[in-house]
């Protein structure tokens, strides 16, 4: 059936590259947070067992969100860790790090996150796509509070 939501097919397809590209941003962040969850060991192991456990969390349901909105611009989104991992600039650990370059590393990453919602945010109010719009401004207030959180934790 076609789409007709006010967008060219061009404009779409703008919108879902801007959109895979913090899909993969996300999903690598999701992936770092969840391992540091898991491995985080030290005095701060409570707090930020705890923290880690919100974050992915939240990281978690962005992904639905944001792969539900390329799926309704009416394109599939990538499906297997390494396609969103490959569209991302997050890269994963060798080891386990201290909890402290844990912390630095989360914020860093959560930097970058919101990078690539404001690229996103360019593309989209450009193109007059207010719903990815506001999805992409969303995803960069959420990810520089959180990186300003962890900041402010170390």
């Amino acid at each position: 059936m076609p789409i007709d939501i006010g967008l060219t097919e061009d404009q779409r397809a703008q919108s879902v590259e801007a959109l895979k590209k913090l899909l993969g941003e996300t999903y690598a962040l999701y992936a770092k947070t969840h391992g540091y969850h898991w491995n985080v060991t030290g005095p701060r192991f409570n707090e930020l067992h705890a923290m880690f456990m919100t974050q992915y969390t939240e990281l978690w349901a962005a992904l639905d969100e944001i792969a539900e909105r390329i799926r309704a611009l009416d394109h599939f989104a990538p499906g297997s860790p390494g396609e969103m991992t490959d569209l991302a600039t997050i890269k994963p650990d060798n080891g386990i790090p201290e909890a402290s370059d844990m912390v630095a590393n989360l914020a860093k990453g959560h930097e970058a996150v919101s990078r690539a919602a404001k690229e996103g945010l360019k593309v989209a109010e450009g193109n007059g796509d207010a719903v990815s719009a506001d999805l992409f401004t969303q995803r960069a207030t959420i990810a520089e509070k959180t990186a300003w959180m962890l900041r402010a934790s170390s």
